[in-house]
């Protein structure tokens, strides 16, 4: 960290510092531009003045408490013992004060007296590093670390393409493995599976400090500090680094919609609803019994801003998944009539909530146009990833919660039934490029007494096994990017719980090692055919074939890269096209194999397998496989068609050249 003597060292404004962190920015005392901006809901990088900021001199602290009557710094630097070091008001609200005793690791909280009522200790809110729960304190923290990621952040833009092969890989850090040298041992470990599994990316679910641990992170209260469970904050840096140079992507969970009221925290934290509504009916969730924030309060909105900046400009993450978009985007959300508030036009929708995440995502597009910003939106609230300038909430992609429902309600029935659900499998594609989506198989299906993916699949276990590859299979070969929780990867029994680790011991058997091998064998494939990926926003990138065969449970279609104007260019992306190239995708969901199935395919000549859920690499039955020619008969809206066994609960890739 570098540090400049900009005038006297016991003025608020006198420390200009440089973090190793940052890069080219620069952390300074707040200028009136800062003031207004922050003032005015449009600041985005509040970090950089407010909070614990390290000089050659000691430490200087800001803090928002607007209402608040008096505030003193409190810490392991003067005994914890109130009015040694008062703090100063300023504009804006912003409460200033200097500890000259104050060294790095030193914890600290702020003690605010309100305009009634005694003094209550407060963590900060613009902490960069906390104790480790379930100690509260707030800890100062110098910023340094020293990234090699370089080459990871320069091809980044290709990594995070639109038109490119994205499949994630979700974990939960203290589940994953228990490892006792937290986010640096985790980093190598987690590294080594990657390149056993081919996944491009991995989500972290939130990494950020929270009290309860049963949260799983996603009822925070630090949102600028990692959790200290694992490591220090350069610890988690290290581990995003090592992932980086080892060529993946992180992307880190971030939960605006909502924040525990533990006492400690943001709510009431000068005395009033300063975060937070004070009308329950806006500002506490009845789901999460936590606090919800006033979207309308114009700092609070670059409070959260700035946070989402933090993550991608001091810790490289490559996208962040936001947590509760449909949450925070309806007043009447989990609420009856008569326990919700209007909009000024009448209506349920929660404008302030809307106008931020447009912001939001303005903002970091802006800054950094190479990353990704998804939304967890279950509804079907219009243009979540349109952009702002046409009036949508400008997210880069949507989970598309309707598919994973409708997929795990289908799978979850017998077999036999199956043929009276076929439109479970169909109603997809009736509106997949509406938005761009990520087809997500996350935590939130395997935990609360649903079980594990294999455990959903009815039969025996032969059955089970062979179902839950056909469904992999099938969430790899539609368009849209993919998502799976961690466990899943190897076919864990029982579902997941926070507080064990996975069960990689089942990697022993035959069955559970051959489900790795088969999710390596559809990220390979993935990641190698662009017909799989490249076309994922457009129409022309998808054709059914079979998308009626109710009785036999069995679903045909065709994935293609696209094809060039006759000139080489691809029509889709401007550049210069491979020969376009197409892979016909058949899946059968029944345990009884289909014998001579015949189906139209869109190129004559031979046809040869790609991959076949039921190889018997991946424990499966082996029934068929091999090449196909053409034969000249039309089926299908093709002039040609080939006929071929179809494996039970299988599903298929073929194409015309095996690459």
């Amino acid at each position: 960290m570098t540090i400049t003597q900009t005038d006297d060292a016991s003025t608020d404004d006198a420390i200009s510092i440089t973090s190793d962190v940052a890069g080219t920015h620069q952390a300074t005392g707040p200028t009136q531009d800062d003031l207004n901006r922050f003032g005015n809901g449009c600041h985005d990088s509040v970090y950089r003045f407010l909070g614990a900021h390290v000089g050659p001199d000691g430490c200087h602290f800001r803090v928002w408490a607007p209402n608040a009557a008096a505030v003193d710094v409190i810490g392991d630097f003067n005994g914890w013992k109130g009015g040694l070091h008062p703090m100063s008001p300023s504009d804006a609200g912003i409460w200033h004060g200097w500890a000259p005793e104050a060294r790095p690791g030193d914890t600290y909280k702020y003690r605010i007296t309100p305009a009634f009522g005694p003094p209550i200790e407060k963590a900060d809110p613009m902490a960069f590093a906390t104790e480790e729960p379930p100690r509260t304190a707030s800890k100062i923290w110098s910023g340094e670390y020293q990234w090699s990621d370089s080459t990871w952040m320069e091809s980044r833009r290709d990594r995070n393409r639109m038109d490119g092969p994205i499949s994630i890989y979700e974990v939960h850090l203290g589940s994953w493995r228990y490892e006792p040298g937290g986010y640096r041992a985790l980093a190598h470990q987690l590294a080594d599976h990657l390149d056993a599994t081919g996944f491009t990316h991995v989500e972290l679910m939130p990494v950020m400090e929270h009290p309860f641990y049963g949260s799983w992170g996603y009822q925070l209260l630090s949102y600028f500090a990692p959790t200290a469970r694992y490591g220090r904050p350069e610890d988690l840096m290290y581990l995003i680094d090592v992932l980086h140079k080892r060529g993946y992507g992180v992307i880190l969970d971030w939960v605006p919609s909502h924040f525990p009221v533990d006492k400690h925290g943001l709510a009431g934290f000068d005395g009033t609803h300063l975060y937070e509504h004070a009308d329950p009916r806006l500002g506490f969730h009845p789901d999460w019994t936590s606090a919800i924030f006033n979207y309308d309060r114009h700092e609070v909105r670059s409070y959260l801003l700035s946070s989402a900046r933090y993550w991608v400009e001091k810790f490289h993450a490559d996208g962040l998944r936001v947590d509760g978009v449909a949450s925070m985007l309806y007043r009447n959300y989990s609420r009856p009539d008569g326990e919700w508030i209007p909009n000024h036009y009448g209506g349920h929708e929660n404008i302030g909530a809307a106008t931020l995440l447009q912001d939001l995502n303005r903002s970091l597009y802006a800054e950094f146009d190479d990353i990704m910003v998804m939304a967890e939106e279950s509804t079907a609230w219009p243009g979540v990833t349109t952009p702002t300038d046409f009036g949508g909430l400008g997210f880069g992609y949507k989970w598309d919660m309707g598919w994973m429902n409708d997929t795990l309600r289908y799978v979850e029935r017998d077999s036999v039934h199956r043929r009276w659900h076929h439109h479970d499998l169909t109603f997809r594609m009736v509106y997949a490029y509406d938005e761009n989506y990520v087809l997500p198989l996350s935590h939130d299906e395997v935990a609360h007494g649903k079980g594990s993916l294999l455990s959903k699949q009815p039969g025996d276990s032969w059955q089970q096994f062979a179902g839950l590859r056909l469904l992999l299979g099938y969430q790899y070969a539609l368009p849209g990017k993919k998502l799976l929780f961690m466990g899943a990867e190897f076919a864990a029994r029982d579902e997941w719980r926070h507080d064990q680790e996975l069960d990689w011991g089942l990697l022993q058997h035959d069955s559970h090692a051959g489900m790795m091998r088969w999710v390596k064998t559809l990220n390979d494939l993935y990641r190698s055919q662009p017909a799989l990926h490249r076309l994922d926003r457009n129409p022309e990138g998808f054709r059914w074939i079979v998308m009626d065969d109710n009785d036999n449970s069995v679903l045909a279609f065709a994935r293609s890269s696209g094809c060039d104007g006759g000139d080489g260019i691809d029509a889709a992306t401007s550049a210069v096209a491979a020969p376009p190239e197409d892979i016909v995708v058949i899946c059968n969901f029944t345990p009884v194999p289909r014998h001579d199935y015949r189906i139209g395919v869109p190129r004559t000549g031979q046809w040869v397998e790609l991959a076949n859920s039921d190889a018997t690499d991946y424990w499966g039955s082996g029934v068929a496989g091999g090449t196909w020619e053409t034969d000249d008969i039309a089926s299908h809206g093709y002039e040609q068609s080939i006929a071929i066994t179809v494996p039970p609960l299988s599903i298929c890739f073929l194409s015309t050249s095996q690459t």
